[in-house]
């Protein structure tokens, strides 16, 4: 299977969550007992970042470059993000449009999101980007977020002076909350 194909698969795993409490590869939102074992652990206030590179954890298949779970100090498991792996020309283009189509089965028409090449599905909690990678290529960026990211988020810019979002924002070239 090519890998833009297998990348949009991979995503549509993510998408695939049956309910409010269930988060992407077979988690759930809120309070974690266990988690698997991370390569690194980046904290900042109330925020940990657990990083997944391909093939740890929830990071598995052919077309994952890494997953990060950031858990919240009170709010539990809050956003999950996917990280393809780089790709170009027509490859890129037909696993931007299946992650996208089924975006909208789920959720209906996207919003613009907050960097060029993005879109969002508030009532999905979820967004679409891209970020530039070497040699002309970009890697496909997912976010899905629990019921308790916003008020995780103002936690975080309570003790930061700036939103958790901001996080993703630097991940994908925004420089922006």
């Amino acid at each position: 299977m090519p890998r833009g194909v297998t990348a949009s698969l991979l995503w549509l795993a993510l998408l695939s969550a049956t309910s409010a409490q269930e988060a992407p590869f077979g988690l759930a939102w809120g309070p974690v007992t266990a988690v698997p074992r991370p390569l690194k652990v980046d904290r900042e206030a109330n925020l940990t970042a657990l990083f997944y590179p391909r093939g740890w954890g929830p990071a598995q298949g052919p077309g994952t470059a890494a997953v990060v779970l950031v858990v919240c100090r009170e709010q539990g498991l809050q956003q999950v993000i996917w990280v393809g792996l780089p790709l170009s020309g027509e490859a890129l283009a037909k696993a931007r449009q299946a992650i996208r189509d089924e975006g909208i089965r789920r959720y209906g028409q996207p919003e613009p999101g907050p960097a060029n090449d993005s879109e969002a599905w508030p009532g999905g909690r979820a967004l679409l980007a891209s970020r530039e990678a070497a040699e002309g290529r970009r890697e496909l960026v997912m976010t899905a977020l629990g019921p308790g990211y916003a008020a995780c988020s103002e936690t975080h810019r309570a003790e930061t002076g700036h939103p958790a979002g901001g996080h993703v924002a630097d991940l994908i070239g925004t420089g922006g909350p």
